[in-house]
Formats: structure tokens, C-alpha cells, sequence
């Protein structure tokens, strides 16, 4: 009898495009491993408008994360553009939004990524995969980067880091994702489902 699939949250936020293409590189890794399956989902744009709602459902793109993808989830990939070399608000606000799972320990112990995308070459996007790392350790998760084993990661000038995947959008979002980033999000993918695999498998 087969094993049932294990299911990785693969978690963006996107406001133009890159980080979403990003995520859906990544989830493409997970899936290539037998017995995992990717579940995209995204987080809700955060307003200075106390009024300001977003619909129940995203106009494109994934469905909005909750709480319960977190309690399935055997893995998690985290993504965000960059905001002054910080996660953008809203993966923040739902971080922030987290803390039952926090005190219940639904996520301490499995294995986690981060990826970015950002506008300016030197954009923060190294501090902005850092500063995603930081609640997921408070969670007490297993975090994963990309070791240099990857050629690309020598030879790539517009993304992809040991801390995890990137993409340099260029400031009107319109630079493609280069072989180098794809090459490199597909394998943090990769890696995050088979670590998840191999903890399962020892469990």
C-alpha cells in the first residue's frame, strides 16, 4: 500500500509577479519527489486603512493560507519580496498572527526555506531571507538553504543564495527569471521535500 503524500506549504507573498513565479519553481522541486505534493497559498495585502478588506478569495493566484495548512503541512517554504531589506507587512502580519501555533508546537521540527524577489540588484535580498528565517526558528523548524554543491549559485548574478532562492526583478518587475534562478528554485524545492521525506521516514 502506497504512503500518503506528504503535503509542503509552499507560502508567498507577491505584489507583481516574481515572488509568486518563484513559489511555483519551488512547489514544481517538491512535487518532482515521490510521495510529496506542493500547496500554494498566499497571505492577504496589509492597508493603512483601518476600513480596507481584501475579497474572501484572491482575484488570481493561490488561496489565502490559514491556520489549518500549517497543521498539515510536513514542510514549509516561506517567500516575500523585499521591503527595505525586510520581509514585506503582510507575511509578517500573518507570522505575527501565528502564536497558537507557536505554544502548540505545530510546526517545531519540520523542515523550512525562504525565497525572494527584489526590484534593485543589491536590494536586501539576503537580509530579507534572514529576516524570514528568524519566526521560523521561534517555531523551532529545521531550516534549509542551498549548499554550493549547485554550480549556479558560483556563477549566478541575479539570484539564488545559500540562504535560499532569489530573482532580481529589476525595478519595473519586468526581468525574467534567469536559468541560473530557476535551476535553483526548483532544487530548494527539491531538497525541502526529500529532507521532509527522510524525517518522516525516521519518525
Amino acid at each position: 500500500m502506497n504512503s500518503p503524500e506528504l503535503s509542503i506549504l509552499v507560502l508567498y507573498y507577491s505584489r507583481h509577479g516574481s515572488t509568486r513565479k518563484l513559489a511555483e519553481l519551488i512547489a514544481q522541486g517538491v512535487e518532482s519527489v515521490p510521495g510529496c505534493e506542493a500547496r500554494l497559498r498566499t497571505v492577504p495585502a496589509v492597508s493603512t486603512v483601518a476600513e480596507a478588506v481584501e475579497p474572501d478569495i484572491p482575484s488570481e493566484g493561490a488561496p489565502y493560507v490559514d491556520l489549518q495548512d500549517l497543521q498539515q503541512c510536513a514542510g514549509l517554504a516561506l517567500g516575500s519580496p523585499t521591503r527595505f531589506g525586510n520581509m514585506a507587512a503582510a507575511v509578517k502580519y500573518f507570522l505575527d498572527g501565528t502564536t497558537s501555533e507557536w505554544l502548540s508546537g505545530t510546526l517545531a521540527g519540520k523542515p523550512a526555506c525562504v525565497f525572494t524577489s527584489t526590484g534593485s540588484l543589491h536590494g536586501g535580498q539576503e537580509s530579507t531571507l534572514l529576516s524570514m528565517m528568524i519566526p521560523l526558528m521561534h517555531h523551532g523548524m529545521l531550516l534549509l538553504g542551498l549548499p554550493y554543491t549547485h554550480p549556479q549559485l558560483m556563477t549566478t548574478a541575479t539570484g539564488g543564495t545559500p540562504y535560499g532562492a532569489s530573482h532580481w526583478s529589476g525595478s519595473g518587475g519586468n526581468q525574467p527569471l534567469s536559468d541560473d534562478s530557476r535551476t535553483l528554485a526548483v532544487a530548494l524545492g527539491r531538497r525541502l521535500a526529500e529532507t521532509a521525506v527522510r524525517l518522516r521516514s525516521a519518525a
